[in-house]
């Protein structure tokens, strides 16, 4: 077991397979499939996998599980990605590997990243995709990041438990580090971070939600030029 993480998630299970943070009081992924729902918010959600090409990049606040980067790279097939992740509080490989268990067709794909996980390695390649997590509050670390991202996955915990990772000073940075052009997508349809992103200069519309949600946000920020 490696400690070299910064913070360690308070962790329970519901019916014994979901995973639930008892900081935040919320599950981490969907109750209504957690794989369909990042299919249909994240990759459908940008437009994907329609738009990847060659060194397309994907950025992601709250990595989770790594359930949207397991999907991410089925959808891909054998494009080579860069994806980078932002997370606060790691969950350790046994707990990811308990949590992948529901979803056998992302299980099916996951040894390289979990083996890498577990050997406390934070940047892995997972077949075409070279995948970087990037520990520590996204306040502080996505200000100092270099990349440019095609496409945002915002997947933080619900902004009514985790309002720090919706906030319009962390939303302009999610802008700052978009390519001209990229887009976002996320779950929530809150109101406050609707008008952030917007704020921040993304062109925000309301989708259709996944399961019982009514509705998600998606959002492009316009090109240059």
């Amino acid at each position: 077991m490696h400690d070299t993480d910064q913070s360690k998630p308070d962790l329970s299970w519901r019916d014994g397979t979901i995973p639930v943070s008892t900081r935040f009081e919320d599950p981490y992924f969907s109750l209504a499939d957690g794989l369909a729902e990042t299919r249909h918010v994240f990759i459908a959600g940008n437009d994907l996998p329609a738009r990847l090409r060659p060194g397309f990049h994907i950025a992601e606040l709250g990595f989770g599980t790594g359930l949207n980067l397991l999907a991410t790279r089925i959808a891909a097939g054998d494009i080579p990605l860069r994806y980078t992740s932002f997370e606060a509080f790691p969950l350790a490989a046994p707990d990811i590997a308990r949590a992948l268990q529901a979803f056998p067709e992302a299980a099916a794909i996951a040894a390289p990243f979990l083996a890498a996980w577990e050997a406390g390695a934070r940047r892995f390649s997972l077949g075409p995709i070279e995948a970087e997590v990037i520990i520590g509050d996204a306040r502080e670390t996505l200000p100092g990041w270099s990349g440019l991202a095609d496409a945002w996955y915002l997947d933080g915990f619900s902004p009514a438990r985790n309002p720090e990772l919706w906030g319009p000073e962390l939303m302009a940075e999610v802008a700052r580090h978009t390519a001209p052009g990229g887009s976002f997508a996320t779950y929530t349809a809150a109101g406050f971070v609707r008008r952030a992103l917007a704020d921040a200069g993304f062109a925000v519309s309301r989708a259709p939600g996944h399961g019982r949600k009514r509705h998600m946000s998606r959002g492009t920020l316009p090109a240059t030029g």
